[in-house]
């Protein structure tokens, strides 16, 4: 896997990402130190906590410091960092979620609810499943537009993309849903 630099003037990036390459603490501090405020009003915006937040963005920059002999300075670091914090977020959500799942909700439903949760659940489950079979990219994509609501321009923003990108990736997402969900359920293709 290759590494890369952030925003800024592409000359200035690479020297930062040789030096950083090398070891160059003071290279690395100023790349912390540029991206630590727009990864935390990131994490911030999708309802992460402060120490949540903090938490990610040190792990995401620990890992780019144990990588850095694969940074490759004509790639986009900050779209690497972003896609870093954005993973663990979701890694951590998942995990939190966890804990404060009630068991005894399920004991208080009527049985017909119980068995349509059942059957919602089942198919969340299994797009849960095509969105992670996805190339990573077009799944990172599909879940900032339609589960975080992001915007096409936001998201080109952040991971350095442009719009007329996201969008095909969205196209391609959605194709991918369709064709799996019509696999396993063939009578959704004769909706269309």
């Amino acid at each position: 896997m290759l590494l890369a630099v952030a925003g800024g003037a592409p000359s200035d990036l690479r020297n930062i990402a040789h030096s950083i390459r090398k070891g160059d603490h003071n290279a690395f501090k100023q790349l912390f130190t540029e991206q630590y405020p727009v990864l935390y009003r990131f994490l911030s915006s999708r309802g992460m906590s402060h120490d949540d937040a903090e938490d990610l963005i040190q792990k995401a920059f620990i890992l780019i410091w144990e990588k850095r002999d694969q940074i490759d300075p004509d790639k986009s670091l900050r779209a690497y960092l972003f896609q870093i914090a954005y993973t663990r977020m979701l890694n951590h959500i998942k995990y939190q979620s966890r804990f404060h799942e009630d068991p005894t909700d399920l004991l208080d439903r009527p049985a017909d609810d119980l068995s349509e949760q059942m059957d919602h659940s089942e198919l969340l489950d299994k797009i849960h499943q095509i969105i992670r079979g996805m190339p990573e990219k077009r799944a990172m994509i599909f879940d900032m537009c339609f589960n975080q609501q992001f915007t096409y321009k936001e998201v080109a923003e952040t991971l350095e993309l442009s719009p007329k990108t996201v969008e095909n990736h969205m196209s391609l997402a959605f194709k991918d849903l369709r064709s799996a969900l019509c696999e396993l359920y063939p009578e959704l293709d004769q909706v269309t």
